[in-house]
Protein backbone atom coordinates (compact mmCIF):
# COMPACT_ATOMS: atom_id res chain seq x y z
CA UNK A 1 0.00 0.00 0.00
CA UNK A 2 1.69 3.27 -1.18
CA UNK A 3 1.88 6.22 1.78
CA UNK A 4 -0.92 8.18 -0.02
CA UNK A 5 -3.65 5.14 0.22
CA UNK A 6 -6.42 5.44 2.17
CA UNK A 7 -7.32 2.52 4.53
CA UNK A 8 -10.95 1.83 3.21
CA UNK A 9 -11.38 -0.67 6.43
CA UNK A 10 -11.63 2.67 8.32
CA UNK A 11 -14.17 4.43 5.74
CA UNK A 12 -17.46 4.66 6.56
CA UNK A 13 -18.33 4.02 2.56
CA UNK A 14 -16.43 0.94 2.13
CA UNK A 15 -18.20 -2.71 3.02
CA UNK A 16 -17.29 -6.44 2.15
CA UNK A 17 -19.64 -7.70 -0.67
CA UNK A 18 -19.24 -11.41 0.04
CA UNK A 19 -18.62 -12.14 -3.94
CA UNK A 20 -15.35 -13.94 -4.30
CA UNK A 21 -14.12 -11.93 -7.73
CA UNK A 22 -15.17 -8.87 -6.26
CA UNK A 23 -15.08 -8.69 -2.43
CA UNK A 24 -14.44 -4.80 -1.22
CA UNK A 25 -17.03 -2.23 -2.21
CA UNK A 26 -17.02 2.00 -2.34
CA UNK A 27 -21.01 2.93 -1.45
CA UNK A 28 -19.17 6.64 -1.95
CA UNK A 29 -18.29 5.48 -5.74
CA UNK A 30 -20.64 3.04 -6.36
CA UNK A 31 -18.61 -0.16 -7.86
CA UNK A 32 -17.27 -3.39 -6.58
CA UNK A 33 -13.83 -5.00 -6.82
CA UNK A 34 -10.73 -7.59 -6.19
CA UNK A 35 -8.39 -4.90 -4.33
CA UNK A 36 -9.33 -1.73 -1.68
CA UNK A 37 -11.01 1.10 -3.80
CA UNK A 38 -8.68 3.49 -2.36
CA UNK A 39 -5.92 1.98 -4.04
CA UNK A 40 -8.44 1.62 -7.71
CA UNK A 41 -8.68 5.79 -6.52
CA UNK A 42 -5.13 6.26 -6.42
CA UNK A 43 -4.30 4.54 -9.26
CA UNK A 44 -6.41 5.71 -11.72
CA UNK A 45 -6.99 9.50 -10.41
CA UNK A 46 -3.39 9.99 -9.24
CA UNK A 47 -4.57 11.28 -6.00
CA UNK A 48 -5.86 10.23 -2.51
CA UNK A 49 -9.50 8.83 -2.01
CA UNK A 50 -11.77 12.07 -1.49
CA UNK A 51 -14.83 10.29 -0.36
CA UNK A 52 -13.03 8.94 2.74
CA UNK A 53 -15.28 9.36 5.73
CA UNK A 54 -13.78 7.60 8.88
CA UNK A 55 -16.31 5.79 10.94
CA UNK A 56 -17.04 7.01 13.91
CA UNK A 57 -15.51 5.45 17.25
CA UNK A 58 -11.92 4.90 15.26
CA UNK A 59 -8.74 6.21 15.97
Amino acid sequence: MSKYEINCVKCRNYYVTWEPKTPHGCRAFGFKSKFYPSSIVYRTTGTPCEAFSRKPGLR
